[in-house]
């Protein structure tokens, strides 16, 4: 110590010391994989051929919900009809327009 004002134990670190709250956030994440760090199509994978398979018809099965999920013949009277309440105006007006389009649609000969 070359300064000549206070004590030593002004300038000595003794106080215990805890880590900065940045560090406890930033070590979690190691611990975790990255979102999409694989592809499923990667040959240099290390994952067996049973692994890909099984991860390849878990991907079309989701595929497939997503799909019946948002499919084109969505009832919009179905969420509250579900649970038991009635429709709101929106949802009446969406049913109606729906069925509208499709009548003009099979008019067209389109369906």
């Amino acid at each position: 110590m070359n300064s000549s004002t206070g004590t030593a134990q002004t300038y000595e670190a003794g106080d215990q010391r805890t880590q900065k709250s940045e560090r406890n956030l930033d070590s979690h994440r190691f611990n975790e994989g990255q979102p999409n760090a694989h592809s499923d199509t990667d040959s240099k994978d290390q994952r067996s051929l049973a692994n890909r398979l099984e991860s390849a018809a878990t991907r079309d099965s989701i595929r497939e919900e997503q799909e019946s999920a948002h499919s084109k013949h969505f009832d919009p009277l179905a969420p509250a009809q579900a649970h038991g309440n009635k429709p709101s105006r929106g949802a009446q007006v969406d049913a109606e327009l729906q069925k509208a389009d499709e009548e003009e649609l099979k008019n067209k000969g389109k369906i």
